[in-house]
This record gives structure tokens, sequence and C-alpha cells, in this order.
């Protein structure tokens, strides 16, 4: 089956980057001139998916704003003949169509991922986590679409994974697995933010995944893990003894925005690939800090 639907959890207090977020969501914080979220929308418009279900929590309504109609702005841009600015805005609401669900209480992202239900129904999904960019060359599959191909191939979920340090292991979900070709793993079991000593292995979720609709239903009959929350790994974990599940590795390079020094590195490196400003700001990196950027 084709993927035609994905779901970014939007939810988050974006705690990390306090003050700034206090009236501002996370996910609108610009990376060079774009805010974050529109990195994953536009990864997933680059799969040719047509529908977003946004899972928002309250003060995230600039979120919605920003994917709806600015008749005003529009209105100024169209009479004063910017329509290198004004054709990407219309194009984009074109493209995608944007549903927003309300988390009405923070109770991890697994219910997150369940609040789509409603929306998803029967179907299988995409979910990004927006703290995450993937970015890849132009003219490649979107990180995303590489997952869809995956999943069109052997009609199995599958999420994406990255190999990290033993230090990095208790900062992400890390796979139990076992290998069945190149850079393609069968999962077995999912753990959330093990030590060193816990880890099944070093192939940690940069947080692109391609579901089954029995994910809800394995959501639904896991219990809440630390602070009542539910945890979509032991979802994945069920979902993986159940159904079966693949790992795979993307070609594309990751961004973590989710903290103060990864979305600084975002913000740098995709400023020097900005076809207005890279060349320019190439050049202030090396008359600051000498050497080659």
């Amino acid at each position: 089956m084709k993927i035609t639907k994905a779901v970014i959890p939007a939810a988050g207090l974006g705690t990390r980057f306090l003050p700034a977020t206090k009236t501002i969501p996370k996910e609108m914080l610009p990376i060079v001139d774009k805010p974050t979220i529109l990195y994953n929308v536009e990864e997933i418009i680059a799969a040719d998916i047509g529908q977003v279900i946004l899972i928002a929590g309250r003060d995230k309504t600039s979120i919605e704003d920003f994917f709806d109609t600015s008749y005003e702005l529009e209105d100024v841009l169209e009479k004063a003949g910017k329509r290198d600015l004004l054709n990407p805005i219309r194009d984009l609401r074109k493209r995608i169509q944007v549903i927003s669900i309300r988390q009405q209480e923070a109770l991890g992202l697994g219910h997150a991922v369940l609040c789509a239900e409603p929306v998803v129904g029967k179907d299988p999904f995409a979910v990004l986590l927006g703290d995450e960019i993937m970015v890849t060359v132009p003219g490649h599959a979107s990180a995303i679409a590489q997952l869809c191909a995956l999943y069109e191939k052997h009609t199995t979920s599958v999420v994406a994974v990255m190999e990290v340090p033993p230090s990095d292991v208790t900062k992400y979900g890390i796979v139990k697995v076992q290998a069945k070709s190149k850079n393609l793993w069968q999962v077995e079991s999912v753990v959330e933010k093990p030590t060193v000593e816990q880890a099944p292995s070093r192939l940690a979720l940069p947080g692109r995944y391609i579901f089954d609709s029995e994910i809800f239903s394995c959501l639904k009959e896991i219990k809440p893990g630390r602070l009542g929350e539910i945890q979509l790994s032991d979802g994945m974990t069920l979902l993986a003894q159940r159904k079966g599940m693949l790992a795979a590795t993307v070609i594309a390079e990751r961004f973590d925005a989710g903290d103060k020094l990864g979305f600084l590195k975002a913000n740098v490196e995709l400023a020097l690939r900005h076809p207005e400003i890279g060349p320019a700001f190439g050049r202030y990196l090396t008359d600051r800090f000498g050497g080659t950027p």
C-alpha cells in the first residue's frame, strides 16, 4: 500500500529552548529562513505524501496559522509584484493538507501517535519527529520516501536507525535486531534510553518511522511507564513481536534540532548551502575563524 498520511507530533513544551519557547512553539524556531517544522513537511512532500496530521498541544496555533492562508501578507506581496516570495507560500498549500489534532494531555510520544488514529484509520502511515531534520542530496529520495519504498516492498513496518557511539546510547531508543541483509535488520525489541550495559546494540532511532495501523492496538494495550506516559518504544516492541518490524539505515544527513547545540549546527550547515547567503556566510566564517568552512 502507498503511504499517503504522515504524523508529526508537535505537542511538546520545548523547555530546552526557554525562554524563547514561552510564546513561540519550538517547531516554529527558524533554521536560516524556514521554521523547523517546514523541513519535515518538505521531506513529506518529496515522498509524495499529501496529508499531514499535526498532533499539537496548547499554544501551538501559530503552526496551524503557518500552513493556512495569510490574506494580508499575500495581498501585499501580490500588489508589490513579489511573486518570487508569494508563489512558494501558495504552492505549499496546494501540495499538502494539514489536519490538526489536539493532544489534551501530555502522556508521551506513544499517546501522541495514538491521537492520530481517528484520521489515519486502518492505513499505514509515516511518523516524523519534528526535532530531527533529515537532508538529502537534491534529486535523491527523501529519508521518509526511502522508508516508504521499503514498506511498499516488504509490507512490514519499518523504522530508520543509525549507529551511535556507546556514549550516546542513553539519548535514544535502541533496537535489538537480527541482520537480514546489508543495512536491513529484523527488529526484536526496542529499549528506551538504556544504559551502555543494557543497550542491545548501537543502532538508535533518529525519529523516522512507517507503521502498520496495528501500532494503535499495541499502544492501547501497553501499560503506562515512567511518569504515566505511554512509550512509543513499548508499542513498537509489541508490534515487532506481533506483526514484525524492520529497521534500515537511510541515506540522509541528520541534524538534531532538539537541543541548542544541534540547532545551531543545523543553522550553520544549512546556511552554508543557502543559494542566497551561502557564499557570503562561508566567507564570513573563513574570515572569522580561518580555514575552510
